[in-house]
Order: structure tokens, then C-alpha cells, then sequence
């Protein structure tokens, strides 16, 4: 499976959204690294940011809002906050 810049800020998006747990994100990562085929250009940013993630259920990683947005920017994306009445 290619893993490109998109597919790894689409993992990250959906977490925030709360479409995909922390656990699926970190098994998603940890397969990424395993199994994936990173895009040659973009081998680097991506190893860095989904080993990031892979470790992200650990306690003393964790990950922040601020850790995803300083994710999806080093992706090329930027994150918005939207605040509806529910």
C-alpha cells in the first residue's frame, strides 16, 4: 500500500473528527511503518511524523492537539477549529 502525505493527514483528520480512535490511529501507524510504501520524494517527512503516531498511546509521548497540528503542517496541511451549537 502507497502511504503518501494525504493518506497520512486523513489518518490524523480522522482521529480529531473522532471518526477513528487513538488505538486505530497507533495500530494504523505501527502497520504503516511495518508494511507501507512510502512515496520516495516524501520517505522522510513520513517515516518521522507516522513514527511519531505510532508511539502516540504511550504515556509519556501521548499526542496533543498542538502535536497534530505540528503534524499536519509538516504534511503540507493546517488544521481549523469549527465550534457549531450542538
Amino acid at each position: 500500500m502507497l502511504i503518501t502525505k494525504h493518506t497520512a493527514a486523513e489518518q490524523i483528520a480522522a482521529y480529531l473528527h473522532h471518526e477513528i480512535t487513538l488505538h486505530q490511529l497507533v495500530d494504523w501507524a505501527e502497520n504503516a511503518m511495518l508494511d507501507g510504501d512510502f512515496s520516495d520524494q516524501d520517505a522522510p517527512v513520513l517515516r518521522d511524523v507516522i513514527s511519531q503516531l505510532g508511539v502516540a498511546d504511550v504515556k509519556a509521548f501521548g499526542l496533543t492537539w498542538k502535536d497534530c497540528e505540528s503534524l499536519l503542517n509538516r504534511l503540507g496541511y493546517t488544521a481549523h477549529v469549527e465550534v457549531v451549537a450542538g
